[in-house]
C-alpha cells in the first residue's frame, strides 16, 4: 500500500497483512477502526487506527505501510 491508497481508507474497510497469517494460513484481516489522521505540516505522516478480532488494536502509521494491502 502506498500513502496515496491510505489517505483515502475509509471506515469498515478491509486490508489483509502480507506477514502474519491465520492457523489456516490465510493473511490475517484487519479493518479500519476510525477516520484516517492527517497532518497539515507534515503530508508524509499518516495514522489510521486498525482493529483485528476482539480485542487487538493497532494504529497503521507511515512505516508501516508495507505491511498491509488493500482489498478490492
Amino acid at each position: 500500500m502506498n500513502l496515496k491508497q491510505a489517505r483515502t481508507l475509509k471506515d469498515g474497510q478491509i486490508l489483509h497483512h502480507t506477514k502474519n497469517k491465520n492457523a489456516d494460513g490465510t493473511p490475517q484481516r484487519w479493518r479500519v477502526n476510525g477516520k484516517v489522521k492527517t497532518w497539515k505540516r507534515d503530508l508524509s505522516r499518516i495514522r489510521v487506527p486498525l482493529k483485528h478480532g476482539l480485542y487487538d488494536h493497532d494504529y497503521l502509521t507511515e512505516g508501516d505501510l508495507h505491511l498491509l494491502k488493500v482489498t478490492k
